[in-house]
């Protein structure tokens, strides 16, 4: 695969996951830049999947950055799209919307790195489970573990909240 294949085939994954880490768009844009950068740097042969191998590479690109922000705050957007069940008709009910997915991007921060990062790879990497066990390098029944912690999390922490979807799954009380 050439390096401009590689690009075209992957891109928009890698940047939609620098996105959901980074929270800005030039950023992503740039991280984007980079992981692809390093990528051509290196031998692809040995890589048999691609896109995780990919993903790896920006996630420690991501968080090597969020690093050197400095500010100590994780600065991941929340990884998976909520809508609420009744649509917005008006500007009120789209004010209120907004809010409330500000509020529940606040909430998904306070979830454990280590699972937000299991929760990021499947929902926005869009990876199956042995392909973010191959990206975080660790074994399938943590990841399997991880994601059912997240699971459990998330619902506590939309259980006050009014009700919603994740991925076509009804998380109300």
């Amino acid at each position: 695969m050439t390096d401009k294949e590689l690009f075209e085939a992957y891109s928009r994954d890698v940047y939609r996951l620098c996105l959901s880490m980074l929270n800005n768009r030039a950023d992503a844009e740039d991280l984007c830049q980079d992981v692809f950068v390093k990528a051509f740097r290196y031998e692809r042969a040995g890589h048999d999947y691609l896109k995780p191998w990919l993903l790896r590479i920006a996630m420690n690109l991501c968080r090597t950055h969020l690093k050197r922000a400095g500010n100590g705050r994780r600065k991941e957007r929340l990884f998976f799209t909520l809508t609420r069940f009744r649509s917005a008709s008006g500007p009120d009910e789209e004010a209120e919307r907004k809010e409330a997915d500000s509020e529940l991007d606040r909430l998904f921060r306070k979830l454990p790195g280590r699972i937000r990062d299991v929760l990021l790879l499947r929902y926005i990497g869009e990876l199956s489970l042995p392909e973010i066990a191959s990206v975080l390098e660790i074994p399938l029944g943590t990841v399997k573990s991880r994601l059912h912690k997240g699971h459990q999390n998330v619902k506590v922490l939309l259980q006050d909240a009014e009700a919603y979807t994740i991925k076509g799954v009804e998380c109300i009380d």
